[in-house]
């Protein structure tokens, strides 16, 4: 059936709604595909879940064609399972958490691990019923304390999550390919450039883990590549450390007068000066107070020691010391600790060390790889406006461990030899890893092998974030008059266009939308009487479907306006014409 604009769930709006950061949340809104409820939660209107569902179709069958079956899980889910594998308090201030009225537990699921873990122990016991894998698209919940870009990064959001179920690891692998390129396959279909990287498990835990990143500007992921193929998102980057050198003959630490020179800048140049050096912030050791909030509620401070030309990148510190919170030092901690010299923290004192620790402020102290043995600093000297050149590592300091929490650079080596790394931005589109036995171990998971005895199962686990691609189609697909959706998702194949005021172009409008619909074309036909014929060219170009009919004041001479929204291209032809080359 026609799908009639004057009677169709539809209003634009003119101007962009307040708040909106880039380009998709400006247009989904103003092109009336969703509406705004609350801080990164979104209604979705009958445009909306039209170019929903056509991604989902893709999605669907391409699992199918990887051997996936469709499940479904509520999104409210008891305490318990998740208490078990240890995420109800790992996920911490992210999950949504209530209670019913008796009291129970509840929370709305973040990801379903342990629903699908839990389906299948009840169901399977035979390593004969494997492999298997089953997926879901399904909406999630996640308290993001900053929700921004509309759809790209929300409270509430649409995820196809896919998990295989393997007696062995040899399995494992193969169910990991088969989902790894039923996702090319999709990202290809949609139209959706892709780099697969490196990168960290987080708090799904497992060993192998990547993502797929769409390399854009406005995405929140910074990525590393090489030319000789390696890829990581910079959380999974590791730095490669210099082999350990010895120290014999090395001068001993000697601190020196350093005033006003709180900062790698100011040190640098001081030390030129005073030292008659040629030094660099890539000489200095930079210590930098972590405070560490715990899953348990305790505080933790932690120094860490990097190169002076590194800051330390919250991100790679949050997966380094996961599942505690990150944040810098406060002015109490500092209070609380009269041994942080701030500005002038080191390892090293010539008062030795203090409290029984290794590090001279009696805190716990890690450092960057790249500090390894016999590497030699200038460094803070714990007392104010005070430094000390010549700093050993392994002979005048030991740190209690390495961090890999150092920005990265452009230029740095990648870890497999490939040569230097450049950056890049990105937004995560996929995401797929091998959990291994974490969470089959944790709810007992077991099925009887060939030989009859009880194995744990190997399990798989694979994401695509459904809206957040919508999003990002968007993002690619607009021009400064609205949206430009691809064939393959656009909300409707064709729409035809009343622009005329004599009822002529409307009888001619009816008989086109009419005879392209009798061709299973899905049509949208404004109809609208009282629309001006400038209202409803803005209209259509807003809402973005690719090809647009415009029956106007030729419709008396059979002759119409067709327009290609995504060439830009408008020409008037024939109805006949316009009808064939449509429909061929």
């Amino acid at each position: 059936m026609v799908t009639r604009l004057s009677n169709f769930f539809l209003r634009t709006l003119r101007e962009d709604p307040a708040g909106a950061e880039v380009a998709s949340h400006r247009l989904l809104i103003r092109a009336g595909y969703i509406r705004p409820q609350a801080a990164g939660i979104f209604a979705w209107l009958p445009l909306g879940l039209r170019v929903k569902s056509k991604i989902e179709t893709v999605i669907r069958e391409e699992m199918a064609a990887a051997g996936a079956q469709e499940v479904h899980f509520p999104a409210l889910m008891p305490r318990e399972a998740y208490e078990e594998t240890g995420r109800w308090d790992e996920y911490g201030d992210l999950l949504f958490r209530l209670q019913d009225r008796k009291g129970g537990d509840y929370l709305l699921a973040p990801t379903h691990e342990e629903a699908f873990t839990l389906l299948v122990k009840d169901l399977y016991s035979s390593y004969k019923d494997l492999p298997l894998t089953i997926y879901q698209i399904q909406d999630k919940y996640r308290d993001e304390a900053r929700p921004r870009a509309g759809l790209l990064r929300g409270r509430e959001f649409t995820m196809k999550d896919a998990y295989s179920f393997d007696v062995d690891d040899a399995g494992l692998d193969a169910s990991y390919m088969a989902q790894r390129e039923a996702y090319e396959r999709i990202f290809r279909r949609l139209g959706l450039e892709y780099a697969i990287v490196q990168a960290d498990a987080g708090a799904m835990g497992g060993s192998r883990s990547e993502e797929f990143l769409h390399p854009t500007p406005v995405g929140e992921d910074t990525f590393v590549r090489s030319a000789g193929g390696y890829a990581a998102n910079v959380e999974a980057y590791t730095t490669t450390a210099p082999e350990p050198v010895g120290w014999e003959g090395t001068a001993a630490a000697t601190i020196f007068d350093s005033p006003n020179t709180p900062t790698i800048e100011t040190l640098v140049a001081h030390s030129n000066a005073v030292l008659d050096g040629d030094y660099t912030a890539a000489d200095t050791l930079k210590n930098v107070v972590l405070a560490l909030r715990n899953l348990d509620g305790t505080r933790e401070l932690v120094v860490v020691g990097i190169p002076g030309d590194r800051e330390v990148d919250m991100k790679r510190a949050e997966v380094a010391f996961a599942p505690a919170e990150v944040e810098p030092a406060t002015d109490a901690d500092f209070a609380a600790h009269p041994l942080l010299v701030r500005g002038y923290i080191g390892p090293w004192s010539e008062n030795g060390q203090v409290l029984g620790e290794r590090s001279a402020t009696g805190i716990r102290y890690l450092v960057d790889p790249r500090v390894a043995d016999g590497t030699r600093w200038i460094t803070g000297a714990n007392i104010d406006e005070k430094h000390v050149h010549d700093v050993v590592a392994g002979r005048d300091f030991v740190a209690d461990g390495t961090v890999e929490v150092a920005s990265v650079h452009e230029g740095d080596p990648a870890p497999d030899g490939s040569g230097p790394v450049t950056l890049a931005r990105g937004m995560e589109i996929g995401h797929v890893f091998q959990l291994g036995r974490k969470y089959a171990e944790a709810l007992g998971l077991k099925v009887l092998d060939r030989n009859g005895k009880l194995v744990t199962v190997t399990m798989g686990s694979y994401g695509i974030g459904v809206t957040r691609i919508l999003a990002i189609i968007a993002e690619l697909n607009n021009d400064e008059k609205g949206l430009i959706w691809p064939a393959s998702v656009a909300p409707f194949d064709v729409q035809v266009v009343a622009a005329g005021r004599d009822q002529v172009a409307f009888d001619v409008a009816d008989d086109i939308a009419g005879q392209l619909e009798a061709a299973r074309l899905d049509v949208l036909y404004d109809d609208r009487v009282k629309v001006s014929p400038g209202v409803k060219f803005g209209d259509a170009e807003l809402v973005g479907v690719p090809k647009i009919v415009v029956v106007g004041r030729g419709a008396a001479d059979g002759q119409v306006e067709l327009w290609d929204r995504r060439t830009g291209e408008r020409e008037t032809v024939s109805v006949a014409d316009a009808v064939a080359r449509l429909t061929r």
